[in-house]
């Protein structure tokens, strides 16, 4: 089979993509966590050797660089190599940290206020007779650590998932921070309407970063062609972007660095969205935009000025 290419058809696609429009959603990439929380690694590893309990955040330019400057990172307080250890950006269980302590280790705090609120409430809606259900992905960092210190509780993501929950006399739903907050309310509905005779007390635990980001994606995406969601492919708010931007744009990659963009995404596209999740850092997502700049003017067609 031969292919038989169009050069009309060519040279006015790359004329197209010569004239492609690149917007920025209006909120974006780091928030004030994640920035607390790397200022708080590098001010440390600057005194000290430094170990991280975990990935400080789902973002691996940004692990790579700690790595490079000598911060380790392990999974379990026993593989700790260092005199300091911190926790991470997603928090953790009292129980690990009592962990940590026994081991003689120095505690350094990397969690985020909006984790530390959301550990608060779900103990407070425990101590006020409430069966704990936390709107979330389960087995993702943050979760685990809101749930090792429980006794009984449910993870939910889904309506099936509530399907499987037992009947309980008062339910309290926190939820991760990095739900969208469109998602966790229509499941606290339907778990109200699936135990009619239950007490359903619902604490918003999701951050205001992240509802700035999803509302932002979705005005992002109802006006583009395609949209590039930045952001490591293990962050779940970077994931739930990518699910948002994907409800009003056919057109969505979920990409991790400019190396990820492929030029045919851009074909027949007039306006090009980005966004990132909130562990991006700036210079990514400016690789990122000057990347698909960098693609626009070199298809530009040499004879149209």
């Amino acid at each position: 089979m031969i292919k038989i290419i169009n050069n009309e058809m060519k040279t006015n696609t790359l004329r197209h993509k010569a004239k492609l429009k690149v917007i920025k959603a209006e909120h974006m990439g780091m928030c004030f966590g994640v920035r607390d929380a790397i200022t708080l690694v590098n001010r440390v590893a600057d005194e000290r050797p430094l170990t991280v309990l975990g990935e400080l955040v789902h973002n691996s330019t940004v692990l790579k660089k700690l790595s490079n400057r000598g911060v380790n990172f392990v999974g379990k307080p026993e593989d700790v190599i260092t005199e300091t250890v911190m926790i991470t950006a997603h928090g953790t269980s009292n129980r690990t940290r009592r962990n940590v302590m026994q081991q003689g280790l120095q505690m350094q705090d990397a969690t985020c206020p909006l984790v530390h609120y959301a550990h608060k409430q779900i103990h407070k809606l425990i101590q006020n007779g409430c069966h704990p259900v936390i709107i979330g992905r389960n087995g993702h960092v943050e979760v685990l650590g809101l749930t090792d210190d429980l006794v009984e509780y449910d993870v939910v993501l889904n309506e099936q998932d509530i399907d499987k929950i037992k009947f309980h006399k008062r339910f309290g739903v926190i939820a991760q921070t990095t739900q969208p907050i469109s998602h966790v309310q229509a499941l606290v509905k339907y778990l109200k309407s699936r135990f009619t005779k239950s007490k359903v007390t619902f604490v918003d635990t999701v951050c205001q970063p992240t509802k700035q980001r999803q509302s932002a994606a979705e005005e992002l995406a109802l006006k583009s062609d395609v949209v590039l969601v930045i952001g490591g492919l293990n962050s779940n708010n970077s994931k739930e972007l990518a699910k948002t931007c994907a409800k009003f744009c056919a057109n969505v990659y979920h990409i991790q660095s400019p190396d990820d963009i492929q030029i045919t995404w851009l074909d027949n596209a007039k306006k090009l969205g980005i966004t990132a999740g909130t562990s991006t850092p700036d210079e990514l997502i400016n690789a990122v935009e000057n990347k698909v700049k960098n693609i626009i003017g070199k298809l530009k067609p040499e004879n149209d000025n």
